[in-house]
């Protein structure tokens, strides 16, 4: 599965939409929209973008944290980790 940068999520397809989320949001950093030490869009924004349910997009995001790909730092939003480990048990695949 390979959901690239610009990548909708494809509600119809087998890979659940968290996964759809999380593999974007992957490429979106490794292309550098994101970088590193800085946040990326708000739950509320990517709710917005994406036409998804805020649990969907936590679901992603804790994904991307336990890949060690952004830190999730309370009150403050999510950051991109300041050495993200881009293959590091990448379960988008």
């Amino acid at each position: 599965m390979d959901f690239g940068p610009d990548a909708e999520i494809d509600h119809g397809h087998m890979v659940p939409p968290y996964r759809q989320l999380a593999s974007i949001l992957r490429a979106r950093i490794a292309r550098g929209d994101y970088r590193p030490g800085r946040a990326i869009p708000s739950e509320a924004r990517l709710v917005q973008e994406f036409g998804l349910a805020r649990d969907t997009v936590r679901k992603a995001v804790r994904l991307l944290a336990d890949d060690g790909l952004v830190i999730i730092v309370p009150q403050r939003g999510v950051f991109v980790a300041e050495h993200p480990s881009h293959g590091k048990g990448d379960r988008s695949e």
